[in-house]
């Protein structure tokens, strides 16, 4: 499908118009809030192996760091626009917020497509942008990540590249580091056992067993697979999932650790080829229209669009991709009454798990995995039911609950600092 990333800023602003004149905000603390605190543009040459030079674009865009230093992904991707870096930066600020973890929002990548670059070119294009966005960052100014087309080797060029030039190893300068230099154990699958977590508090909000539950996954890289993976280990029965390669339906349940198994052998870590009894071929559209109990998209944006969501059967959604339905498609499920657990709070596991890498680096002390997992069930847990109890209390939907949870709990610290000067 098609995405628009372009739509993605407009979408944000719409959301944050509707909760604003629900919570009855000033126009100015509106404004405040539409409006990044600081925008950084760079041009990055790059001398390609063949020896010409190349100029990519990048950015790192600080929403608000109101509550804390900023928080947010580095993303690599041929598509990428300012407007697109702005809607993720914001939503990060509504993400800490809504799990109460003492950051702001922020976000950052170059538009490239890293497949077209060999290993030295990528990580030469990595350490410019290291450098040039070094000026605005910081363990206590803007913290970024892992995000699309960037992993733990990018930021271990990030982290050498910024301690080079500061004269020391600045390990908390970013999270989602390779465990052996500053990462934290349980980071990887975090957001999928996030969304996992929050779509049994649902399930057990509704009255329903994982055990008599369906499910279809909507992407199959590392937020989907941890997510199904999670589930199975629930007992849900993940009877679909997809990738670039398609999609894999069995209506009595899916071999999710056999899935995984093969996907991580693939060279491209697809499930292209992937055949067992039972197995349907199905394109990923049809994924997102099956008859299960619980639909999770997490590929990426405008996935569920006003053309597709009257064809979506499953009467439960959590969103753990960034931004997967429009405002029109959202007014369609609405209509239909299907339940959505929004994006800023199903994927936040992994904002939480950076959270705790960026502790574990400033003190210099290493949890152990079941302990991020635990104090991650915990935070995520904690979230869901403060969502649902303020969405309830307030007559909203969960979405819309969520966006006035976490923008009230921005405007209450914007209000105690008060304006500086």
């Amino acid at each position: 499908m098609t995405t628009q990333p372009a739509n993605l800023w407009t979408n944000a602003l719409q959301e944050l118009q509707r909760a604003a004149e629900t919570l009855g905000l000033s126009e100015g603390m509106y404004s405040i809030l539409a409006t990044p605190e600081r925008e950084l543009s760079v041009a990055i040459p790059i001398r390609m192996d063949d020896g010409t030079i190349r100029v990519f674009t990048g950015w790192r865009i600080q929403h608000s760091s109101v509550r804390g230093p900023c928080k947010g992904g580095i993303r690599y991707h041929p598509d990428l626009s300012l407007d697109e870096v702005r809607a993720l930066a914001m939503l990060m600020t509504w993400k800490c917020a809504v799990v109460d973890i003492p950051f702001g929002g922020a976000k950052g990548g170059i538009a490239v497509n890293p497949a077209e670059l060999s290993p030295a070119e990528l990580q030469r294009l990595t350490r410019r942008y290291a450098a040039m966005v070094r000026p605005i960052i910081g363990e206590e100014r803007d913290v970024p990540a892992p995000d699309v087309n960037t992993n733990a080797q990018v930021m271990a060029w990030f982290v050498d590249t910024i301690s080079m030039m500061e004269g020391r190893t600045s390990l908390s300068v970013v999270t989602g580091k390779p465990l052996n230099f500053g990462g934290s154990l349980g980071r990887e699958s975090a957001t999928g056992r996030g969304v996992a977590t929050v779509t049994r508090q649902l399930l057990r909000r509704i009255g329903r067993e994982p055990e008599q539950t369906t499910a279809a996954v909507q992407g199959f890289g590392n937020v989907g697979s941890h997510t199904a993976a999670t589930l199975y280990e629930m007992g849900v029965k993940v009877a679909a999932v997809s990738d670039l390669s398609g999609g894999y339906y069995r209506p009595d349940g899916l071999d999710i650790p056999a899935m995984l198994s093969y996907s991580r052998k693939h060279p491209r870590r697809l499930l292209e080829g992937y055949a067992a009894p039972g197995l349907q071929n199905l394109t990923g559209d049809e994924v997102l229209e099956l008859n299960v109990d619980v639909l999770i998209p997490a590929a990426l944006e405008n996935q569920i669009t006003a053309q597709n969501a009257g064809a979506i059967q499953a009467p439960l959604i959590v969103e753990a991709a960034n931004g997967p339905t429009t405002p029109e498609a959202d007014e369609i499920l609405n209509r239909r009454c299907t339940l959505v657990v929004p994006d800023i709070l199903a994927n936040a596991g992994g904002v939480v798990a950076s959270y705790f890498e960026w502790v574990q680096n400033r003190e210099a002390f290493y949890w152990e995995e079941d302990r991020v997992n635990r104090e991650l069930e915990r935070i995520m847990t904690r979230a869901f039911e403060e969502v649902w109890q303020f969405s309830r209390e307030r007559k909203a939907t969960l979405r819309d609950g969520a966006a006035m949870l976490a923008i009230q709990r921005v405007v209450t610290v914007w209000e105690q600092r008060d304006i500086f000067p």
